[in-house]
């Protein structure tokens, strides 16, 4: 059976593209190419698509208000065609909140030609949405989420030796904002790759300082890393671990792709391994593909303590499951025990902190 995908964009162009592109792979399927939710909504119900693919800027109803509805009422994966821009990539993070899988940038050049030129990065991102789990992909309500920081579990003896090193990709904004709104004060200083374009990381660091309590931000690099604080790597360099004397100290890299990411998962965990080491836990989640899997072994043999987010509250269980079949990871908990489970293990192996 092709997958049946159905198209919502106010652009005959984009339309007639994305058809083209649809159409042109073997394993699926276009069903319907609606030029705004209001006719979408009878197509859905006609066609039955197993994927929608959804822009934003749309007559009659707004692509967010479209989607937020969609996903009380009738939850299916959604693929967002985003613009490049820091609007888009605002709008974007929303609809990712709401339940959206995964997004794709339209080019900013000739459209025409830069579309066709990402024709099988969207149809495998099409592939990819069509098998995620959307049950931990529902809307949330706009705004702070009713989650609070985790009481202070590390004994008192506070230091910047200890840090939490997670890497994430598809569904992985959402787990990273679970993640990091439940750190207290006094958590380690935390280094984050999410597979994000440049553009796109900038935005997500600022949404998530505004809602965590602990300071959040774009990575730079050559930055001391903080207890309290969250580094976020920029969509276009590797982010690394360094050491500076006694302080551990961010580096930016712009070096090749590594498991075709810049910034790799694999790459912030081998630095993490190399200088941290046992002073670090590491935590893998959400994602398609194997970038971490051999990082996180990296780590868990230099004497880190890891962590993988569980199959049931993955968005796509790829990255975690490669790591686990690699015998990189010590534990494996749900999405929504994973802040816990990580605090506790620390404020039990505190005393190792003072170890440089």
């Amino acid at each position: 059976m092709k997958l049946k995908v159905l198209v919502i964009d106010d652009s005959a162009l984009i339309r007639g593209l994305m058809k083209e592109i649809i159409n042109s792979q073997p394993d699926m399927v276009l069903v319907g190419a609606a030029p705004d939710p209001i006719i979408a909504r009878d197509m859905i119900k006609q066609t039955n698509p197993d994927v929608l693919t959804l822009d934003v800027e749309m007559p009659k109803m707004d692509g967010l208000d479209f989607l937020e509805r969609l996903m009380h009422l009738r939850p299916m994966p959604v693929l967002m065609v985003s613009s490049l821009t820091e609007k888009g990539s605002e709008v974007t993070l929303r609809a990712l909140e709401l339940g959206a899988v995964d997004f794709v940038t339209k080019p900013k050049l000739s459209i025409q030609a830069g579309m066709l030129e990402y024709a099988n990065m969207i149809a495998d991102k099409i592939r990819l949405v069509a098998g995620a789990n959307i049950r931990r992909n529902q809307a949330s309500p706009a705004g702070k989420s009713r989650k609070e920081p985790l009481a202070a579990v590390r004994n008192k003896l506070t230091s910047s030796e200890k840090l939490i090193i997670i890497g994430a990709s598809t569904g992985g904004t959402e787990a990273i904002k679970s993640f990091l709104l439940r750190m207290p004060l006094d958590c380690p200083g935390i280094l984050v790759t999410q597979h994000m374009p440049e553009g796109f990381t900038r935005s997500f660091a600022q949404r998530l300082d505004s809602l965590c309590s602990i300071a959040v931000k774009e990575a730079e690099n050559g930055e001391r890393i903080l207890p309290g604080n969250a580094y976020i790597a920029p969509g276009h360099s590797h982010l690394m671990l360094t050491r500076s004397g006694a302080n551990y100290v961010t580096k930016l890299d712009t070096g090749p792709l590594v498991n075709r990411h810049r910034p790799s998962v694999d790459v912030l965990f081998n630095s993490a391994a190399t200088n941290a080491g046992k002073n670090c836990v590491g935590v893998i989640m959400t994602g398609m593909g194997k970038d971490g899997a051999y990082g996180m072994l990296e780590m868990h043999d230099a004497g880190a303590y890891t962590f993988a987010q569980d199959e049931s509250s993955c968005v796509v269980y790829g990255m975690p499951k490669e790591a686990v079949l690699l015998g990189g990871v010590n534990e494996i908990a749900s999405l929504d025990d994973l802040p816990a489970r990580v605090l506790n293990y620390l404020s039990t192996h505190n005393k190792s902190v003072l170890r440089v």
